[in-house]
């Protein structure tokens, strides 16, 4: 006598399937990459996917189980299928539950930089009204600490900072102060090029545990043409700035960020051997935005989304070349990247957000009191665009910002949910909808998706990704150690 009764006796004959969300994109001539509505992706053939979609699959014939194991199908009467992708909906989601944790004050527009890449429209260092009162910075300070976020991060942007370093110091004491009182975490970050870098300032952000975050955009001739300064010796500056900043404050306490620009795109192999020889553990390869004066000197269309993305693969098989060679570093986009696909957990990171960071993952106080939804939107304002502008520091709350109808119908328009090309797209999960960078390069703030740039350097990305983790075991599980799955 058999012990168990034949698999046929535990299902449910009368049973019926039913399809769960999915999106997919034809990959090949008879290949497809499908992936479910939190972003698990399976590859299929025509003929299975078509299976599929008319649900002729049966327990027992393969495709059947890897449908239901990538959520794509359940039983019309069962509810654990959507139960779980709910709460893995909620998980991604939940970076919604801290509202506008970052907010950047803008010191001063004085910069002795002249970088022609520029997103901001600096001023020169002699121009002391382009710096924020203190007036200005209390008032930013009282709505920064409203946010509901249990912790929140202030960050100095300029111009360059360090020329209104009185003010900074001044915002830290503040902002400390009302730390206490309000039991609200509080942490500070000076975005700098370091030229102005002395023991003083070194101590100060020792005492105050501030994090430094500087621009290296590789070998000496390139930065230095990137990055221009009088005596020609900015790359100079920031690699000493970068070397003291390690030395007294820790290594992991000062970051920096490359951009790309067209003199860049063959040379991806020596800025990176520049940050190896600082003793950085990544590299962030960032292409070039469309804001400020990377628009007034034409910077920003002397490459394509393709060229940038030529770089970026160059870029990232040297990384995973260098990671096999026994010494551990990350690109850091391609991190973010791959914590989105192969994880759960939310990320801070607003380009890979739906709905859009603006304003609720960030606020910007610009030195005037005008108040942004983003960095960007600052940026269009210098240029006579205020589509961003969410208000002034005198004449607004926390809560006047955050609702106003500005704001609330570009992030309406952000949801990759809903947006045309965005929501039946198979890379719909991971992305981000960009309005301030589509408004900027579109006049819309929605987007024509097939025309965007930014849509197609994602879905590059994104591309590269799965074929390196399809293609080659032992890259996958560095680019797996990199997402922390």
């Amino acid at each position: 006598m058999a012990r168990f009764l034949a698999a046929e006796a535990f299902s449910s004959p009368s049973e019926e399937l039913a399809l769960l969300p999915f999106n997919f994109e034809r990959t090949g001539t008879e290949q497809f990459l499908v992936s479910n509505m939190v972003g698990d992706f399976i590859r299929l053939t025509e003929d299975e996917i078509n299976k599929l979609i008319d649900l002729k699959v049966t327990p027992g014939d393969g495709l059947y189980e890897r449908a239901y194991a990538a959520h794509l199908i359940t039983g019309s009467r069962q509810k654990s299928q959507q139960q779980l992708l709910a709460l893995r909906l909620r998980s991604r989601m939940s970076f919604l539950r801290e509202v506008t944790p970052l907010h950047m004050f803008v010191v001063t527009l004085r910069c002795e930089h002249s970088c022609p890449y520029c997103q901001v429209s600096r001023q020169s260092t002699d121009r002391s009204r382009f710096d924020m009162s203190e007036a200005t910075a209390q008032r930013g300070l009282d709505i920064a600490f409203e946010s509901k976020s249990s912790r929140i991060k202030i960050e100095f942007q300029g111009g360059e900072p360090l020329l209104n370093f009185g003010l900074i110091k001044m915002i830290v004491s503040a902002a400390q102060a009302k730390s206490a009182v309000l039991s609200k975490k509080v942490d500070f970050v000076v975005a700098t090029n370091l030229a102005l870098l002395d023991d003083t300032i070194l101590a100060f952000c020792k005492a105050n545990e501030i994090l430094l975050s500087t621009s290296l955009d590789g070998p000496a001739d390139l930065h230095n043409k990137n990055r221009p300064r009088p005596g020609g010796n900015s790359y100079e500056l920031a690699v000493s700035g970068i070397r003291r900043a390690r030395e007294a404050l820790g290594p992991d306490r000062v970051g920096a960020l490359m951009t790309t620009t067209e003199a860049s795109l063959g040379r991806v192999d020596e800025i990176i051997d520049e940050y190896l020889k600082l003793g950085l553990d990544g590299i962030f390869l960032r292409p070039l935005s469309p804001f400020g004066f990377a628009i007034k000197t034409k910077q920003y269309h002397r490459y394509t989304a393709e060229s940038w993305l030529d770089f970026y693969r160059r870029g990232l098989r040297r990384v995973l070349d260098i990671n096999h060679q026994g010494t551990p570093f990350r690109e850091f986009y391609s991190s973010l990247v791959l914590t989105r696909m192969l994880t759960d957990r939310p990320i801070g990171y607003v380009d890979l957000r739906s709905p859009a960071g603006i304003g609720i993952g960030a606020l910007v106080y610009n030195y005037d009191g005008g108040v942004f939804a983003s960095d960007e939107g600052r940026m269009l304002a210098e240029t006579g665009d205020n589509a961003f502008r969410l208000g002034h520091v005198d004449e607004d709350n926390y809560r006047s910002l955050v609702l106003s109808d500005k704001l609330v119908d570009a992030i309406s328009m952000s949801l990759t949910q809903c947006a045309p090309e965005c929501s039946t797209c198979v890379f719909e999960s991971h992305c981000g909808a960009n309005p301030v960078h589509h408004h900027a390069t579109q006049g819309d703030a929605l987007g024509i998706k097939p025309l965007s740039d930014f849509c197609a350097r994602q879905k590059g990305i994104m591309r590269h990704l799965l074929r390196i983790m399809d293609e080659s075991p032992r890259d996958a599980a560095i680019l797996r150690r990199w997402a922390g799955s």
